[in-house]
């Protein structure tokens, strides 16, 4: 027997872990790049870094037969879906003058500009830090946007869980970068390679991957907050109603996967504990440090911290953020969520006020023959000064509205086509959908373009079967990684190749439980031929009230495990 003592394998890290490692500032060739005029993209390598800095490089790939047409898509920061007036009315004009003069709301509250050439990335980013937003940790290894209630009158909370989301955005931003220099102060940045200060937060090479943060107020959970790698649910205290009293933790949540890599899936997050308001910002650095030190840094693929818990338990993850935050926390104290989504038309807010619910067809914001919404949204804003809130499911809200002041935004709104009352379908309104094609370089499938065909072909057959006002949550993306999140919906549509989609049921309506594969690869013209005696069997099967989720739960999915079994 040999005496040698066996020597571990160093981990092989992740390209990504080098390049951040090398240059913590994210500064890269960035800066070389922007002043070439010669150039039209940016390297691969730098095409990481800038991702930090809040865009994405692209192509437009319905061009890809006669050469690559490079743009970029702009991403901002917007805590809980604020927007004031001054700020809409430059990212309206932004997107006009930089990009294909639309606005795109995300899947988590922020706005993103399609579209966007090279030599405009300098004054769009500028111009959207000098109205007060940013687009720094839009996107990269760091804590992304913080979503949260956005609708006035959901709870008495709303205002405080809104401050506290802008709070924990504002101490979870990175600070050791070249954001300021490059894109605000416009300064030419000293490209040596000499080590600087390390961010305090992230440290030299940031986070595995990027990290998702969520407040929820029950009974709505209009976040799907168990979706998320950080949730905080809200509880009220029982001696005034109206403000915080603490919030449960939540980690581990998550939804991209691979195709075909059974080592990645969707996930729920764990429920960790109690702990009272005054300990938020604690907590929160608490859970992303303890990602930071132990996601993996080798396989990008498996290093979200949904794996972390996955792997090594909540109870022992409960321990690192116990530790890191410096006290215990208390057991999960009682939370009941019922539903999802958002409110349509006109609603009173908590404080007497108005505000109007607008529905946005996959979240984008833009002049059509029939309904020229974008135009309308900004003769609102000019005359009327309200604030913008964009929702979780990729609608908006116009708030704070004065009651002499709704008759007459009506009547804009008349005037450029879009409804206030029955403004879209019931399953059309509770739709999602990403970009995907052509835009997104992960995408596999239609999306966006596809999902109004889709909901024409749901609405006419369940009008067929006498359904028409039944609502069912359908979500659609162009690959796995779930960007409208499909998996929590009571049916998804999944970009498997082109024209070809996975098709998930089961969701439920309060965002509680993944749902489950029922057929791969169907094409896009047969998905409804699949569906279809579903949505018959609902009808004729279902209890009292019973939705399309929970009956797929209890009469689908089980027949579905028989035969695979």
């Amino acid at each position: 027997m040999s005496d040698t003592p066996s020597i571990s394998p160093v981990p092989v890290l992740a390209k990504n872990e080098w390049l951040k490692q090398r240059d913590p500032t994210l500064a890269g060739d960035i800066a070389a790049t922007l002043a070439d005029p010669e150039a039209l993209r940016f390297s691969d390598d730098d095409e990481q870094f800038i991702k930090f800095h809040g865009f994405y490089q692209q192509d437009d790939r319905d061009k890809r037969k006669t050469g690559k047409e490079y743009i970029f898509m702009i991403r901002n920061r917007l805590p809980g879906g604020i927007v004031t007036p001054e700020q809409y009315l430059v990212f309206d004009d932004l997107a006009a003058r930089y990009g294909n003069n639309t606005l795109r709301i995300t899947s988590r509250q922020a706005f993103q500009w399609h579209g966007v050439v090279k030599r405009g990335l300098g004054p769009l980013l500028k111009a959207i830090n000098d109205a007060l937003s940013t687009t720094l940790a839009a996107c990269g290894d760091v804590a992304r946007n913080v979503m949260a209630p956005s609708t006035p009158s959901t709870s008495p909370l709303v205002d405080e869980v809104l401050a506290d989301s802008e709070l924990v955005s504002r101490e979870l931003l990175p600070r050791a970068t070249s954001y300021h220099q490059m894109w605000v102060d416009g300064n030419e940045l000293n490209l040596g390679r000499q080590a600087p200060a390390e961010d305090p937060l992230y440290g030299r090479t940031y986070l595995p991957r990027k990290f998702k943060t969520a407040f929820a107020i029950p009974p709505l959970n209009d976040v799907d907050v168990f979706t998320n790698c950080l949730g905080f649910v809200a509880l009220a205290d029982p001696a005034n109603p109206g403000r915080v009293l603490g919030y449960n933790l939540l980690a581990g949540g998550g939804l991209g996967m691979s195709h075909g890599n059974k080592a990645t899936f969707p996930r729920v997050a764990d429920v960790l504990g109690y702990f009272p308001r005054a300990h938020l910002v604690d907590v929160a650095k608490a859970v992303l440090a303890a990602y930071r030190d132990h996601g993996d840094r080798t396989n990008r693929k498996h290093a979200r911290l949904k794996y972390v818990l996955a792997e090594k338990g909540a109870a022992w993850f409960r321990a690192e953020v116990e530790a890191r935050a410096g006290f215990k926390l208390g057991e999960p104290r009682p939370m009941r969520f019922t539903k999802q989504g958002d409110l349509f038309g006109w609603h009173r807010q908590s404080d007497g006020r108005w505000f109007l619910g607008l529905y946005v067809e996959a979240g984008r914001v833009q002049d059509t023959p029939a309904r020229q919404l974008k135009t309308a949204l900004r003769r609102i804003v000019e005359k009327h000064r309200v604030e913008v809130r964009l929702t979780p499911s990729q609608n908006l809200l116009l708030a704070h509205i004065p009651e002499a002041a709704r008759a007459d935004i009506g009547a804009l709104l008349a005037e450029h086509g879009v409804a206030v009352e029955n403004q879209a379908a019931a399953v059309r309104r509770a739709s999602m959908a990403c970009p995907s094609l052509p835009t997104c370089g992960l995408g596999l499938a239609e999306s966006e373009r596809a999902l109004p065909g889709i909901l024409d072909d749901f609405e006419r057959e369940l009008a067929a079967l006498g359904l028409a006002g039944e609502e069912i949550i359908v979500r659609m993306t162009g690959c796995p990684n779930g960007c409208a999140r499909p998996y929590m919906a009571e049916i998804g549509f999944v970009g498997r190749a082109p024209n070809k989609y996975n098709v998930y049921v089961g969701g439920d309506e309060a965002s509680l439980s993944l749902n489950h594969e029922f057929r791969a690869s169907v094409k896009r013209e047969d998905l409804m031929k699949e569906l279809a005696p579903l949505l018959r069997r609902w009808r004729d099967e279902r209890l009292p009230g019973e939705r399309f989720g929970r009956f797929a739960q209890r009469a689908i999915l089980p027949g579905l495990s028989a035969a695979n079994s």
